[in-house]
C-alpha cells in the first residue's frame, strides 16, 4: 500500500530553505505523541490546536486526514513563527466505513464489537509545517490491524481498564489494547499511536532539519 503525499500546500511557489536551527512544535496535547517524539531526543513544544475535526461531505479518509494534519499546523502558525509545526491526525477504516474517536463508553462498545474478527487500517496524516517560509509536506500512513474475536464482556472490561475514549479505534495499541489483535501488518507501528516516527524523519530532513543520528 503506498501512502499518499501533498507538498507545499500554503504556497507551492516556495521551496523549503535549511531550517537546522527552527524549534519544532507538536501540535497535539496527546502525551503518548509526545513520548513518540521524545524518542528522537530533540526539544520541542507541545501545544493543542482548536480545529473543528468534523467529517466534510463527500470526504474520503485520505481527504480527512490530510486536511485536519495540515488544519492544526496552520492553526498555531500565528502563535508559532519561524518553527517547524508537525500536526498529525488519525482515523479507522473497517468495512468500508470511518472509525473516528468514540468520546462515550457505548460509542466505543459498539466500535470494537464491530472490530471483531475484521481487518481494521489506520490511516495516519503527517503534516510538517515550515511557519517562515509557509512550506508544507503532508503525508497519509496506512497501518492495518486484525482483531480477534471479540465478546462484549471483554470489551467492556478493556474499555473500563483503559478508558480509550479519546482514541480513533476505541484502543490504545501502546497498552491493553494490543492483546485485541492476533496480527498486525505496516511499515511504522508509531503510526498506530498517531505519529510515525519513520515517516516523521523523512519530512523534517526535506526541511532540511538534520536529527542528532543524522547529523553525525
Amino acid at each position: 500500500m503506498h501512502t499518499k503525499e501533498h507538498v507545499g500546500l500554503f504556497d507551492t511557489t516556495k521551496q523549503p530553505q535549511i531550517t537546522n536551527h527552527l524549534p519544532l512544535v507538536l501540535a497535539s496535547s496527546s502525551v503518548y505523541r509526545q513520548q513518540l517524539l521524545k524518542q528522537l531526543r530533540v526539544p520541542f513544544i507541545a501545544k493543542a490546536p482548536n480545529i473543528d475535526e468534523s467529517l466534510l461531505a463527500d470526504e474520503t479518509h485520505v481527504q480527512l486526514v490530510q486536511r485536519l494534519a495540515e488544519a492544526k499546523a496552520k492553526t498555531l502558525a500565528a502563535e508559532f513563527p519561524a518553527h517547524l509545526i508537525i500536526g498529525s491526525d488519525q482515523v479507522a477504516v473497517c468495512t468500508g466505513r470511518i472509525f473516528g474517536k468514540p468520546n462515550n463508553v457505548e460509542t466505543a462498545v459498539q466500535q470494537l464489537l464491530h472490530f471483531s474478527g475484521r481487518a481494521v487500517t489506520f490511516y495516519t496524516g503527517l503534516c510538517v509545517l515550515n511557519s517562515e517560509s509557509g512550506v508544507a509536506y503532508t503525508i497519509t500512513e496506512p497501518y492495518s490491524v486484525y482483531f480477534r474475536t471479540l465478546t462484549e464482556t471483554k470489551v467492556r472490561h478493556y474499555i473500563e481498564l483503559e478508558q480509550p475514549l479519546n482514541c480513533a479505534g476505541s484502543f490504545k495499541s501502546e497498552g491493553l489494547g494490543i492483546t485485541l489483535f492476533h496480527k498486525m501488518k505496516g511499515d511504522d507501528p508509531n503510526s498506530l499511536i498517531g505519529l510515525p516516527l519513520i515517516r516523521l524523519t523523512d519530512l523534517l530532513s526535506r526541511h532540511g532539519f538534520e536529527l542528532p543520528e543524522q547529523a553525525r
